[in-house]
């Protein structure tokens, strides 16, 4: 099948020049050569979408997709990124998003396992799950839970992404996540993988890949799953069922793909949150994993999408792309609430019982053209895309009216639930529109390499009653997001890069009680500088990135004593996190891989309301995270691997005054696989302990007040994989 070569034309110019031959082969290697001279490269072939290589080890990929400044190497890319693969994600049996991006010591779950939904930290800022990307388009994937059978890699980028794929649904500023779903290789695969989780949790999955066609062109890929029993929760039985269909069409010029994916996430004593009561003076300890605060809940998500993207090169330098995607969700849950203001020292609260329901309905898409030309021997990759996102949003909250004491260490049955369980109404409808333009500009052969763009984004939201459906507010405004970004490489495998960006999260319309109710605020702007140097050595990797990144925050101005009625409601304030990130990843030696990262932060509340806790620290940032992660090939056992993973993050406070902290936390994972032959077939025996020491431990999201969740213990998976 013919080729398109993976790197511009300057770039191979520059690759020769250094003595690096390149080669469309379909695989990668290196191979030896005398000591006078560069051992030769090759590199596989790949197109404006295609993934990138593995690097030494299998863990990450060399490169990842960029939404509008599209596929790319790491060493070329002025931002700080990771891309896991699909191998990391099997060999550390990772059921959800969260036991990927977390291998990074700048993400880190504000939520644990089993919970409502994932929810992370990156950089000192929440980033939702709903914010989560798939294959480039936003909302598309469930916002509660990411069923990790589907992806071929997760692509984590650290800081605002909003020039490369637009404004996300839930306004994440610390960084962006992109799943790329699987699709079928040239290698047929039929792999049956039965897995077990503590307590009584049983699993199987079925993955399947075939090409066909000439040159392989067509492909089909399908995933199924269906998963049940109690697990991390006691008498809480988490069941999942998911259908994944993918098809493929790769030809000469043109590249066309669909997915459409079915699933059923049903949990029976889901882990809820909790709040803490402001009176307290100590944050009382955090009660066993297995322990739901609240048992007898319910909780139902049913998520179907269905997407595809289109590639077409015009000429061999000229690209146009679509993408299109719809998916409908539907939650029905039995959602407890703490009705005293949180739990006390002694985890006592009281607890009132309720149903909420809720869906939406997510139209997502985005169209482009990517150029790559050359002006007087500056070389260009220039892009003109736009986006969009409608989506209609709706709830139904039945209250319930009793009430019943509980504690945190020995929760009591929820009360009775309301008589009438109210149907889901539509309550709000938000549309995102963007247009965009980029260039990513290469100079002295590649060596400096130039990216520059902007993005206009216009966000329009309508509310509705849920009792009448009539509608009640409406709001539409718009703003700019700009980008540079430069990579400077002094060596062939060093690259210096440094970067502005500008995020974006939609703004609200002032509530009546304010002097300048109804005014319509604009889209606040999140600012990024970073700075940093990526070295590859061959076979390891090392990076190091400095950073600045500022949120406004929202409040009335004057003085507290006065009325609202005579104060302006707007973005005056502003949280300002600076830090300092360090990471190796690759091969240290032939069998030993490494994974390692250390982050430094400095979250600070650098302008509030009167100056009320100005300088404090922010709440719910760590000031230093760590983890390492190996992975051995044991010598004296053919196909036995170990391997052992460290995560720490210090101590945090959960409240702007800085009264309540809660302690640092340490954890560790082992594991151990096995890859053999039975009767001809590969196998694969895998076993890993989450939570080894059963630690336990809060977790607190801090986006609209403190709300903990205790963490999960001490948790064991065992699985079998078979090819058949």
């Amino acid at each position: 099948m013919p080729q398109r070569p993976l790197l511009h034309p300057p770039l191979l110019r520059h690759l020769a020049a250094a003595g690096l031959l390149v080669a469309s082969t379909g695989a990668m290697a290196q191979t030896s050569a005398p000591a006078t001279e560069l051992p030769a490269v090759t590199v596989q072939g790949s197109r404006d979408g295609g993934l990138e290589p593995s690097y030494a080890g299998g863990q990450v990929a060399r490169g990842g997709s960029l939404g509008l400044l599209g596929t790319g190497d790491v060493m070329d890319t002025p931002f700080s990124t990771v891309n896991y693969t699909s191998e990391l994600i099997e060999d550390q049996q990772a059921k959800t998003l969260a036991d990927v991006v977390t291998q990074d010591a700048s993400v880190r779950t504000t939520t644990s396992a089993a919970g409502f939904s994932e929810d992370f930290m990156i950089r000192g800022f929440t980033i939702g799950s709903g914010d989560t990307g798939m294959n480039g388009l936003y909302g598309l994937l469930s916002a509660n839970r990411v069923p990790i059978e589907i992806v071929e890699r997760v692509e984590l980028l650290k800081g605002p992404g909003t020039l490369m794929r637009g404004i996300p649904p839930n306004g994440g500023i610390g960084g962006s996540i992109n799943v790329v779903t699987k699709r079928a290789q040239d290698e047929p695969l039929t792999r049956l993988t039965t897995s077990y989780t503590s307590k009584a949790n049983f699993g199987t999955h079925l993955d399947v890949g075939r090409r066909f066609g000439e040159d392989n062109a067509w492909g089909i890929r399908f995933n199924g799953v269906l998963r049940g029993g109690e697990a991390s929760i006691n008498d809480g039985k988490q069941n999942l069922g998911l259908g994944a269909l993918a098809l493929d069409y790769r030809g000469a010029r043109l590249r066309w793909s669909l997915d459409a994916i079915y699933s059923d996430d049903k949990m029976d004593d889901f882990r809820g949150q909790i709040a803490f009561r402001p009176d307290i003076t100590a944050i009382p300890e955090a009660p066993d994993g297995r322990i739901t605060f609240y048992p007898g809940t319910d909780l139902t998500q049913e998520d179907r999408t269905i997407a595809s993207r289109l590639e077409y090169d015009l000429t061999d330098s000229l690209t146009a792309y679509a993408g299109v995607g719809y998916r409908d969700n539907k939650i029905k849950q039995i959602f407890p609430a703490n009705t005293s203001g949180g739990i006390d020292a002694n985890g006592n609260f009281e607890v009132g019982n309720n149903y909420y329901d809720s869906y939406s309905k997510t139209l997502s898409g985005d169209i482009g053209i990517r150029a790559h030309f050359d002006t007087w021997g500056v070389g260009h990759s220039l892009t003109l895309g736009a986006t969009r996102l409608e989506q209609e949003i709706g709830n139904g909250y039945s209250p319930g009216t009793s009430r019943a004491p509980s504690n945190i260490y020995d929760p009591a049955p929820l009360p009775a639930l309301p008589a009438t369980r109210i149907a889901t109404q539509r309550s709000g409808e938000t549309t995102l529109d963007s247009i965009a333009i980029a260039d990513t500009l290469s100079f002295a052969q590649d060596t400096v390499l130039l990216t520059v763009g902007a993005r206009k984004q216009t966000v329009k939201t309508d509310s509705y009653s849920t009792t009448t459906g009539a509608k009640t507010g409406s709001y539409k405004a718009d703003e700019i997001s700009p980008v540079a970004g430069i990579v400077i490489k002094p060596l062939s495998n060093v690259s210096v890069y440094g970067n502005f960006t500008e995020g974006l999260t939609a703004g609200s319309v002032v509530g009546p009680d304010y002097k300048n109710r109804g005014e319509v605020l604009k889209p606040y702007k999140s600012k990024q500088y970073e700075a940093g140097i990526k070295v590859d050595w061959g076979r390891v990797t090392t990076t190091a990135a400095v950073y600045q990144l500022a949120r406004p925050t929202a409040f009335a101005d004057g003085p507290v004593s006065a009325p609202n009625s005579e104060k302006n409601y707007g973005y005056y304030g502003e949280q300002r996190n600076r830090g300092l990130e360090l990471s190796v990843y690759g091969e240290l030696q032939p069998g030993l891989r490494m994974m390692a990262s250390a982050a430094f932060v400095q979250g600070k509340l650098t302008k509030t309301r009167d100056g009320l806790n100005e300088g404090n620290a922010a709440p719910g940032v760590p000031n230093r995270t760590f983890n390492v992660g190996l992975d051995w090939d044991t010598p004296w056992v053919q196909g036995l691997s170990l391997n052992g993973r460290v995560a720490h993050t210090s101590s945090t406070y959960i409240s702007d005054a800085n009264t309540l902290k809660l302690p640092s936390i340490t954890t560790f994972g082992v594991g151990a696989r096995y890859r053999t032959k039975v009767a001809g077939k590969s196998v694969v025996l895998r076993a890993d302990i989450d939570n080894l020491t059963d630690k336990k431990y809060w977790l607190v999201s801090t986006v609209r007040g403190a709300y903990a969740t205790n963490a999960a213990g001490r948790t064991v998976m065992l699985s079998a994989s078979v090819d058949f």
